[in-house]
């Protein structure tokens, strides 16, 4: 994909590639060039770690999407394991195409290895127009909010359900619109032919149960039987005899009643059957949705002078020219949703649904004079929220037998799917954070740094990385001849930077005996800044980011997204409320403050809305609570949030301090000696939270938090364990002269040491590691106190032995780059969550793309794992012994 040398392309030859793919990356890699792209599959043969399935009329390439374990191993149709080195694991997984262009058919499996996860319908030969029918393609006539609203036909309309046949009638959102055309609306009626004449849809009668066939619109002599879900969970046929259809793994899913029992389901229109998925509390393809695309992030850098045409309907020339850059396009994740309100029945409050990430648009801006004005800034939404965005989304990778099963929703019989389901919810996973173009290192009393750790140009490709050798040969090798040392950082001042925090143009740090204070980082990338930090633009007079305190230790953002307060609620959106204090508000009060823990005051909260209110003459932060009732949170070191509830570590131990109400907050848990001993850092995932102390890695269930509760014998001793961060399946736990332990905590009730990592001796005074995700790899941030900060390549596509598209490849540490700070590196600032729509009380931080769509609240997520308050957990084989079954005939 990369030429041997750096390209060095001419501004018109710039222009030229953009007119036909606005991919800043295009310019520079081959498939800039039309010849290239058009043959980019021509190089299967010869790839190692993915195939090319096709290319966007953008340019953009798509790549093959295979079968994979949580872990990114690749597996074939029966499920087993196929060694990565095997040179013939994607033989034949990409059909080629006849001069029909019609599909081969599926390689049979013991021939293809690999599963392509192609959608089933496409797979048998199926075209657009033989689902979406005459209205879908040309529309009614009426202009329709959103797509899915003009969409006439559903699952069930050809597939039936668990108990009635398919009744070939649309009725999708947009079939309302037939209701004066009875015809069109029956797919079996005679408006429906193909090109040569025969009926669209016909029912036969076969082995003594009626048979469905379709006829293709694009090939004269092909047909299917269209499965009917209903003869998948029926043993027997009428007749009695043995149902060729029958599956029991669908029997077992489309029967279950919400009791925990399943299998015959009584049709004698009396009989009722509480069903736990039906379709009218769940889409069908939230279980048949084999896989979905997630883009966790995009970015759009503008340049001024470049003249471009507004590809709109006015037709003018702009002097802004925009890239667009996908930076972390996912298959891995798998995530829930309540749709919009055209796929829910009128009243209907929940209906669960697959869900996206979308539309995740990070901008920049670059003037005349090249000057950075603004660099990787997230918007948001017009009601405050984050613009991060996700959607409930019908992804067209329906699949036969690679569903989704049971523990995919709930929580599984082995405790071991806690990241997974963090996902599921939308809680995020701390995996696909964004860092950006400058980690932000604080080094205590030597203040901070802003280091670069990515090119500028597209791929932003971290220095040192894989990606940096491939794109920026010849700058790889000058920086690994250096010694792979990151000598482009801004320094500034700061009283004490115990503890660092990120959101958009401002830096926020604890600041010891120096307090708390946010720092105006705006410029920092902006080349005619000579002092590119400040703690105002201003004087003190006209804004005063600092609160004094006796000893801030650590500062957390509830959220570290762009969002505000300020911004305007309106019903007429379609959006939820959440009542605080008699009045609707679509963002929870708690999210106005920044969180501060303080040795001798406990728990401050800062109202820091304001600088984001959009009026620069009230930038004035001020104490809004000062909380330690009796002293309990004295010796405060660190904290997170997780929902409605601060976890604080102090000399009590950890304790739960609930804000719903975050002017009177109140402690709700205590879980101190001889569980936790003076711990110095927390992090919570979903049911669990990660807790070091002075003995190493101890798990709170807090699936309650008000029952938060130590788990006995969930502990790795680590000796000198100063900080943790969890990411997905891994905890990284800083362990000081030790380097870096990774302990799995896939199974957190029994967390367990994977490996430990000191990059040969060189990381031996670790205090704080973050992780991010830049393209498709994944990367860490060390502060190794006397060591600088360095950056750690986690997982990557060449690493080999894997896949790195599983949900949670096992990382391969090396250590690629090291900044020598200004003084001792004591903590990096978290990056952006980009997974993260919902928080562990069920409020909305993140925007939805549908009109009234929205993450589950607390409800509904407890809906899918607790009964009568106690967390039940799911097995994917079916359970016999709870099987229910029609009575004999006498």
């Amino acid at each position: 994909m990369w030429p041997e040398s750096r390209k060095t392309p001419t501004h018109d030859e710039l222009v030229k590639t953009h007119e036909h793919n606005p991919e800043g990356a295009a310019a520079y890699g081959k498939w800039g060039d039309r010849g290239f792209l058009e043959n980019v599959t021509d190089l299967n043969p010869t790839l190692k770690h993915t195939q090319f399935a096709d290319y966007h009329g953008h340019g953009w390439i798509f790549r093959g999407v295979f079968k994979t374990d949580r872990k990114g191993n690749l597996l074939d149709a029966k499920g087993d394991q196929i060694p990565y080195d095997d040179p013939d694991k994607f033989k034949g997984v990409v059909p080629r195409f006849d001069i029909d262009g019609m599909t081969t058919a599926p390689a049979s499996a013991e021939h293809r290895r690999a599963v392509h996860m192609k959608d089933i319908h496409a797979e048998y030969g199926m075209h657009c127009t033989d689902c979406h029918f005459v209205q879908d393609v040309h529309n009614d006539g009426k202009i329709y909010g959103e797509y899915q609203a003009a969409i006439s036909i559903k699952c069930e309309d050809c597939h039936g359900t668990a108990k009635n046949y398919a009744s070939l009638e649309m009725s999708g959102p947009a079939s309302a619109s037939m209701a004066d055309r009875p015809d069109m609306k029956r797919l079996d009626s005679r408006s429906y032919k193909t090109p040569w004449g025969k009926p669209r849809f016909e029912r036969r009668r076969e082995q003594g149960r009626v048979a469905y066939i379709q006829r293709s619109m694009v090939h004269p002599d092909k047909e299917w039987n269209i499965s009917q879900v209903r003869d998948s969970v029926d043993e027997h046929l009428p007749n009695g005899k043995l149902n060729p259809e029958y599956n029991a793994k669908a029997a077992y899913a489309k029967t279950m009643r919400k009791d925990g029992t399943w299998g015959d389901i009584p049709r004698d229109g009396k009989t009722s059957c509480d069903l736990a998925h039906n379709e009218d509390n769940m889409e069908c393809y939230t279980c048949h949705t084999s896989w979905v695309t997630s883009c966790f992030g995009c970015h759009m850098p503008q340049q001024a002078n470049w003249k471009s045409e507004e590809h709109h309907f006015d037709g003018t020339t702009r002097r802004n020219y925009a890239t667009y850059n996908p930076q972390v396009a996912r298959d891995d994740a798998f995530m829930l949703a309540i749709p919009g309100d055209v796929k829910r029945a009128p009243g209907q409050k929940t209906k669960y649904s697959t869900a996206r990430s979308s539309s995740a648009v990070m901008i920049s801006s670059q003037d005349a004079q090249r000057r950075k004005v603004y660099t990787q800034q997230a918007t948001w939404a017009g009601n405050g929220m984050s613009s991060q965005a996700f959607n409930t989304h019908f992804a067209h990778t329906v699949r036969k037998t690679e569903t989704r099963t049971c523990d995919d929703c709930h929580v599984s019989s082995q405790e071991d799917n806690n990241a997974w389901l963090a996902q599921t919810y939308l809680l995020g996973t701390n995996f696909v954070n964004f860092v950006g173009y400058r980690a932000f290192a604080g080094l205590g009393t030597d203040g901070f740094e802003a280091v670069r750790v990515t090119e500028w140009d597209e791929p932003q490709a971290v220095v040192g990385s894989n990606l940096h050798r491939m794109v920026y040969p010849e700058a790889h090798k000058e920086f690994v001849d250096k010694g792979r040392l990151l000598e482009d950082a801004v320094h500034h001042g700061s009283p004490d930077a115990r503890s660092v925090a990120i959101r958009g143009e401002y830096l926020y740090v604890a600041c010891g005996e120096g307090g708390f204070r946010a720092y105006d980082v705006a410029n920092v990338n902006n080349k005619d800044f000579s002092e590119p930090i400040v703690t105002s633009p201003v004087s003190p007079l006209g804004q005063d980011t600092h609160v004094a305190s006796k000893f801030a230790t650590a500062v957390c953002l509830p959220f570290n997204n762009p969002i505000s307060l300020a911004r305007e609620f309106r019903k007429e959106n379609g959006e939820t409320n959440y009542p605080y204090q008699g009045r609707d508000q679509y963002i929870h009060e708690m999210y106005r403050y920044a969180y501060v823990t303080d040795r001798y005051e406990g728990l401050i909260l800062v109202d820091i809305d304001c600088l984001t209110d959009g009026n620069p003459q009230n930038n004035f932060f001020k104490r809004a609570v000062t909380f330690n009732p009796d002293g309990v949170l004295n010796g405060a070191e660190n904290l997170t949030t997780a929902g409605s509830t601060v976890y604080v570590c102090c000399d009590r131990g950890l304790v739960l301090v609930d804000v719903s109400d975050p002017l009177s907050p109140k402690i709700i848990g205590e879980i101190g000696a001889p569980h936790v001993v003076k711990p110095t850092a927390v992090q919570v995932q979903f049911r669990y939270a990660f807790v070091v102390d002075a003995d190493g890695l101890q798990t709170i269930d807090v699936t309650d938090p008000n029952k938060a509760a130590a788990v006995v014998g969930a502990r790795v001793k680590i000796p000198g364990a100063r900080d943790v961060y969890v990411a997905r399946t891994y905890a990284y736990v800083s362990a000081g002269a030790a380097g870096l332990a990774i302990v799995s905590v896939e199974r957190p009730t029994a967390p367990k040491l994977d490996q430990m990592f000191d990059g040969g001796g060189k990381i031996n005074d670790l205090r704080q590691t973050i992780v991010g995700m830049t393209n498709d790899s994944v990367f860490a941030y060390l502060a190794d106190g006397k060591n600088g900060l360095h950056v750690v390549q986690l997982v990557t596509p060449e690493d080999g032995g894997r896949s790195a598209y599983g949900f949670s490849p096992r990382p391969k540490p090396a250590l690629i780059a090291t900044r020598r700070t200004h003084g001792e590196c004591v903590t990096v600032a978290e990056g952006m969550d980009r997974d993260r729509a919902v928080d562990e009380s069920g409020h909305q931080v993140t925007i939805f793309g549908r009109w009234g769509g929205r993450p589950l609240d607390l409800g509904e997520m407890r809906n899918l794992y607790l009964k009568n308050g106690e967390v039940w957990r799911a097995s994917n084989a079916p359970d016999e012994s709870r099987k229910l079954k029609k009575p004999a005939k006498k």
